[in-house]
């Protein structure tokens, strides 16, 4: 897959977003850190009941659904905003599930690509040739 020149990297998972910025062209992609976002967790998930082994809800589990949440608020008020018009995710496998549950439609439109794939804490060129190997 291709990175658009301008276009937006989230990198997720159940605790962390790194957002990053293609300076570079589709060619050569240069990927730039963007400030960290304000993810609220206010939002507990899809409001489904994830249940353990032992029957009862899984307190992280929940708090990664509610971090997920957040972040496709996050992300969705960028794109409704005019701040992001490519969008690349790459997320945890059920970070990126839930992620679906909350993406606005709009957001949908202006999406390019998502990796199921755990990259937080990978270097950019990591994260470029994961892209670019899709």
């Amino acid at each position: 897959m291709k990175i658009p020149r301008n276009a937006v990297i989230a990198v997720v998972d159940g605790e962390k977003l790194n957002l990053f910025h293609n300076t570079g062209d589709e060619g050569a992609p240069n990927l730039s850190a963007l400030p960290d976002a304000d993810v609220s967790t206010q939002n507990k998930g899809s409001g489904g009941r994830h249940q353990s082994s032992s029957a009862n809800p899984s307190d992280s589990q929940q708090d990664e659904d509610s971090f997920a949440a957040g972040v496709a608020e996050v992300l969705n008020a960028r794109v409704l905003s005019g701040k992001i018009d490519d969008l690349i995710v790459i997320a945890a496998p059920r970070t990126l599930g839930e992620l679906r549950k909350h993406y606005h439609k709009t957001l949908e439109g202006k999406l390019v690509g998502e990796l199921s794939k755990d990259l937080t804490g990978h270097s950019t060129d990591d994260i470029a040739m994961a892209i670019a190997a899709a």
